[in-house]
């Protein structure tokens, strides 16, 4: 890793808005054609859902953050692409699921109709569930790594970000959060509780995003890839904090989603515990933490940064 350099926003911009520029959708290119490779042999209905879930638009931060780490360990090409698609697919599925009306019952993603919605409830599910799998397809396929233990590694690491010790543990806390249980089930409404579901439902494959690079080197790097769980632990907490003040104060057409849900819902958020000012001030040192995480790469890290400044002010 690198000296310490300047880690303040300027250049750094510059990575992050190339992506939006042209990256992101060159990205959703190969998205595409991953879920059309062998389609001709799958119920029509099902794929059709499943892209319209996946091809939505959409920033593809998770995607940037794969692709950036693994820059900066020096893999670029087919394997961090394919990782980034598995990875934004994992995605995807979470947020079908999410919409359900068992769940959070929403009309519009991406200011789009909700899959659920555009097509039926169990054609909803299973896009969820074609999504997930197909994405450990993925994973496991030779373009990743011609390393078999690299690939496992990757697998193993996914499973773990995106399953009960990670993202759909994180969901059931949150349903439990909610009073869905009962009182007897209900975790305490406070900051502590709230960090351990984010920390699981928003932050888990943020983490595993900016780990992925690391994960990719054929003999791995502790050392790097604890430096970047740091920093994806910080960006995780940074993105659900923003999103609490985007659900508080934003507006539904901006958004791409309805707002209020959280506060309608009764739910334990940064915003009712510490209030909308104390909530910025925990972004901005959250923020600060990512940054310090970063500190030891230099300016191989500036599009890494550039997320969590993007992040500190984005609208949706």
């Amino acid at each position: 890793m690198a000296g310490n350099s300047d880690s303040g926003q300027g250049e750094e911009e510059t990575a992050l808005d190339l992506w939006v520029a042209g990256g992101a959708r060159a990205f959703d290119s190969r998205l595409e054609t991953l879920l059309l490779e062998g389609a001709g042999l799958r119920p029509p209905r099902l794929v059709a859902a499943m892209r319209h879930a996946v091809l939505a638009g959409g920033k593809r931060l998770r995607p940037f953050l794969v692709i950036e780490s693994a820059r900066m360990a020096g893999i670029v090409g087919e394997g961090p692409l394919q990782v980034a698609a598995a990875l934004e697919c994992v995605h995807c599925y979470s947020l079908v699921h999410d919409d359900l009306p068992a769940m959070d019952n929403d009309d519009m993603r991406r200011g789009q109709p909700t899959v659920h919605r555009a097509y039926d409830e169990a054609t909803a599910i299973l896009a969820g569930d074609a999504l997930l799998t197909i994405a450990f397809t993925m994973m496991a396929d030779h373009r990743v790594s011609p390393s078999a233990a690299v690939r496992l590694r990757l697998v193993t690491a996914l499973a773990e970000a995106s399953g009960v010790d990670g993202m759909v543990g994180g969901q059931m806390l949150d349903l439990a959060a909610e009073g869905r249980f009962g009182a007897k089930e209900q975790p305490e409404q406070g900051i502590a509780g709230v960090l351990a579901i984010q920390s699981r439902k928003t932050g888990a494959l943020i983490r595993f995003a900016a780990e992925a690079g690391a994960l990719l080197l054929p003999r791995g790097d502790a050392k790097r890839r604890g430096a970047l769980r740091r920093y994806g632990e910080a960006l995780g907490l940074a993105f659900q904090i923003r999103d609490d003040l985007i659900d508080h104060e934003g507006d539904s057409l901006t958004a791409g989603k309805a707002t209020g849900k959280d506060t309608t819902a009764g739910k334990a958020t940064f915003i009712s515990l510490l209030g909308a000012d104390g909530a910025r001030r925990q972004l901005d040192a959250v923020t600060a933490a990512g940054l310090e995480a970063l500190a030891p790469f230099g300016a191989e890290a500036r599009g890494l940064a550039a997320v969590l400044h993007f992040n500190r002010t984005r609208q949706s």
